[in-house]
Order: structure tokens, then C-alpha cells, then sequence
């Protein structure tokens, strides 16, 4: 049975060794792509907060032109197409997140997956074992109770012999006393007859 659960529990990792460097090579790529997605957000933020104070310097300088309306729509129309392309720039990042993400977790489903026979296999193993354990502990609690009982019943029999050897001593005594005092009454008679 340990021989088998060896050969159960060897086959996974090597299985396991040679997608060992398939799965650093997958989580490098994971994490170089995660990365792409951290800068381009981060590129993306930092666009759009320079696109923000160049729209208030805009407006500010605006304010000192004669046509402020078409100046300030003007700045406007530039801070929106900045904007569409960090917004745009931002979501390419956060798709390329999210699909690192979905592509992480359909992997540790199919590492469960693939794992879960030997998982069921050290189950059996180990309910195997445990059912073997308790059948072991119960037979010597039942050896330990079988040796007490005729340990006891021993014990019983050696009190009984004890009490009837105790009787026949005492029953020998009293035939003895008894025989004494038939012998001392007829000595007595005897003595008695002599007189």
C-alpha cells in the first residue's frame, strides 16, 4: 500500500517538474503583460492630469484674449481629445489586466483540476490508513478487555478455591476440636467411673 501511494504521489510532480518551467515562463509573460497594463495606466493618469492643468493655464490665458469664448472652446476641444485618448490608453491597460486576471484563474482551475486525482488518491490513502488504525486500536482494546476478563475470572476462581480450602481447614479444626471433646468427655466419663 506505501509502495502505492509512492508511485501515486511521484507521478504528479514529476508531471508537476516539467510544467514547472512552462508555468515560470507563463508567469513571467503574466507579469511583463501586467506591467504593459500598470504603465499604460499610470502613462494614461499622468496625461490626463497634465492635460487638466494645461486646460486651467489655457483658460486662464484665455481670459486675457478678446475672444474668450472661442479660445476657451478651443482649449476645451484639445483637453477632450486628450482625454478620449487617456481614457482609451486607461482601458487598454485595465483589458489587458483584466484578461491577465481571467487567464490566471483559468489556470489554478485546470492546476485543481489536474491535481485532483491525487488529491482523491491521498484521500482513499488516508482513509484507508485511518480505518486501519482504528480496526488496529480496536482489536487491542478488545485483546487488553479478552486478557482482563480472564485475568478476573482467574482471580474468581483462585478466590473460590481459596474459600472452600478455608472451609475445609475450618471444617477439619472443628472435627478436630470436636473429636478433642468427645476424647476429654470419655476421659472424664472415665475418670468419673474410676471414682
Amino acid at each position: 500500500m506505501a509502495a502505492g501511494l509512492i508511485f501515486l504521489l511521484a507521478m504528479p510532480f514529476a508531471a508537476l517538474a516539467a510544467d514547472g518551467a512552462v508555468a515560470a515562463d507563463q508567469q513571467a509573460a503574466w507579469q511583463a503583460r501586467l506591467d504593459k497594463a500598470a504603465a499604460l495606466q499610470a502613462e494614461g493618469k499622468a496625461r490626463q492630469a497634465e492635460a487638466d492643468q494645461v486646460l486651467v493655464e489655457r483658460n486662464a490665458e484665455c481670459a486675457t484674449k478678446f475672444l474668450i469664448n472661442d479660445c476657451r472652446r478651443a482649449a476645451s476641444r484639445e483637453h477632450l481629445t486628450v482625454t478620449r485618448e487617456t481614457r482609451r490608453q486607461e482601458n487598454e491597460g485595465n483589458a489587458i489586466e483584466r484578461e491577465v486576471k481571467r487567464e490566471q484563474m483559468a489556470e489554478r482551475a485546470k492546476l485543481r483540476a489536474e491535481a485532483e486525482p491525487r488529491r482523491a488518491a491521498e484521500l482513499e490513502f488516508r482513509q484507508a490508513e485511518s480505518t486501519t488504525a482504528r480496526q488496529d486500536a480496536e482489536d487491542k482494546i478488545a485483546a487488553a478487555r479478552a486478557a482482563k476478563e480472564a485475568k478476573a475470572a482467574e482471580g474468581e476462581k483462585r478466590k473460590i478455591a481459596e474459600a472452600e480450602k478455608q472451609q475445609r481447614k475450618q471444617a477439619d479444626h472443628d472435627a478436630r476440636v470436636a473429636k478433642k471433646m468427645r476424647e476429654a468427655e470419655q476421659r472424664a466419663a472415665q475418670s468419673a467411673e474410676k471414682k
